[in-house]
């Protein structure tokens, strides 16, 4: 009896710690589940929604004065049928070339330079950083000051040395390149923060063993840098492309919309959206060509660099 008894008290409490882990383990869950769901619906309602409704406007005739209705593919002939439609996408490509040249290699080498200081380091990455700080916006603005071409700073220093003054963003020469240094300026701390932190994370013990073995500064950095940073550099690569491809702010407040030079995708969109042609239909079938492109070339970069690993 005492046995029999013993053991239903066992088995009541094993009953109990085990419904109490139960009932922790469920409400563990629960706050979980809260938590995803809350995300799903934020990328629902802000991601995944528009992009369904500007592929479904791409199909459509959308210009406010009357209910959209159904075009099939007239929204794409047209866009390919623009003569603007290639001089974008040259102009877009030719910038993402540029903002590469400088706004991938260029924060590396400061980041390398950064890395090497012992005194006011804080100083100078905080000094790096500033102006990703800034808005877009009025970075951009402080740049069309600098770009003046009457009184602005660049053609005042211009004159102060006795050189010819530019037209900067208004000369087919300069002004893609003026758009390009405008970027890299504003986006390059946060690349080259990334580089620091990468750099930081390699043993020394590996510098040390490379300059036993008497390699060189740029053997150091083949060897031992550029391998431990791969992943990043292959990152960072990737998504600089994905920015540059977007670029609009630059392009749109410096030169305008109807600047053959300098006219970007993005600024097509605004064109056919919201200033020439005012017609959504068209802005939303050049959107998704775009997403399509960037789609396409994100997996194929993803499985190149896969495959390379």
């Amino acid at each position: 009896m005492l046995a029999g008894g013993y053991s239903r008290d066992c088995e009541n409490a094993m009953t109990v710690l085990t419904a109490g882990r139960v009932r922790r383990r469920i409400a563990d869950n629960v706050l979980a589940y809260v938590f995803l769901a809350a995300g799903i619906l934020c990328f629902a309602v802000f991601s995944w929604y528009p992009l369904v409704r500007g592929i479904i406007l791409s199909f459509q005739q959308v210009n406010f004065v009357t209910d959209p209705w159904w075009v099939g593919l007239e929204n794409y002939r047209a866009v390919f049928d623009d003569p603007l439609f290639w001089t974008a996408w040259k102009n877009t490509l030719f910038f993402t070339g540029l903002a590469l040249v400088f706004g991938f290699v260029l924060p590396f080498f400061i980041a390398v330079l950064l890395n090497e200081f012992r005194h006011f380091a804080g100083f100078f990455r905080v000094l790096v950083y500033l102006p990703v700080m800034l808005p877009p916006i009025v970075s951009v603005l402080l740049w069309r000051y600098f770009y003046d071409p009457g009184n602005g700073l660049f053609n005042t220093v211009l004159r102060g040395v006795g050189l010819p003054e530019s037209q900067w963003t208004q000369s087919s020469g300069t002004a893609m390149l003026s758009l390009v240094l405008v970027s890299t300026w504003a986006n390059l701390g946060g690349a080259t923060l990334m580089y620091l932190a990468a750099l930081q994370g390699i043993p020394g013990e590996l510098y040390e063993a490379a300059e036993l073995d008497g390699a060189s500064i740029w053997q150091r950095l083949r060897h031992v840098t550029f391998p431990q940073m791969r992943f990043i550099m292959l990152v960072l690569l990737l998504l600089q492309i994905i920015a540059t491809m977007q670029v609009f702010i630059e392009p749109f407040m410096l030169t305008g919309t109807s600047n053959p030079d300098t006219i970007t995708v993005l600024v097509l969109v605004y064109r056919y959206a919201f200033s020439v042609n005012q017609d959504f239909g068209m802005a939303a079938a050049m959107s998704v060509l775009l997403f399509v492109v960037l789609a396409a070339f994100s997996a194929v970069y993803l499985r190149l660099t896969r495959s390379a690993d």
